[in-house]
């Protein structure tokens, strides 16, 4: 399992989705990266029922966007102005126990996509300007819970 956060930079006032380790902690806060959030647990390994999720880089707009591998092709994100296709995680794809479904929201006045797991009051993104509301995949809880329902890690 790995630990999957949400960033804000403070600098272009969008967020960023990274699994642990993507990068140094202490290089995003040199960024101007603050406010890290663990959102959810994703899987390093490819298994039945787990889609791969990828990053992808707007040198433009300079955002950084989470994709899951069956949301948009390759040349669909290329003609968005998005680049640098990475690997990140592999994310469950059916519901169940432990898991929490995950959604991409879109904030017009920053051209940033968020990504959010459907948790508290995700109504109020809404009235931040938040629009666009997608389901993605879905994150799991709690990594220790995990083989409780399911099998071993």
């Amino acid at each position: 399992m790995i630990p999957v956060y949400r960033w804000y930079s403070t600098v272009d006032r969008n967020f960023i989705t990274l699994a642990d380790n993507e990068f140094q902690e202490g290089q995003l806060l040199n960024w101007k990266y603050s406010d890290k959030t663990l959102i959810f647990y994703a899987f390093r390994t490819p298994a039945e029922d787990r889609v791969a999720v990828y990053s992808w880089f707007n040198p433009t707009t300079k955002d950084v966007v989470s994709v899951a591998e069956d949301e948009f092709s390759d040349d669909q994100m290329l003609k968005m102005g998005y680049k640098n296709k990475k690997l990140q995680f592999y994310a469950p794809i059916r519901r169940g126990e432990n898991r929490v479904a995950v959604y991409r929201w879109y904030i017009p006045k920053t051209k940033d996509w968020a990504t959010f797991p459907e948790e508290g009051d995700t109504d109020k993104l809404g009235k931040k300007g938040f629009r666009h509301k997608t389901f993605q995949y879905y994150g799991v809880k709690r990594a220790v819970d995990e083989s409780l329902y399911y099998h071993p890690l």
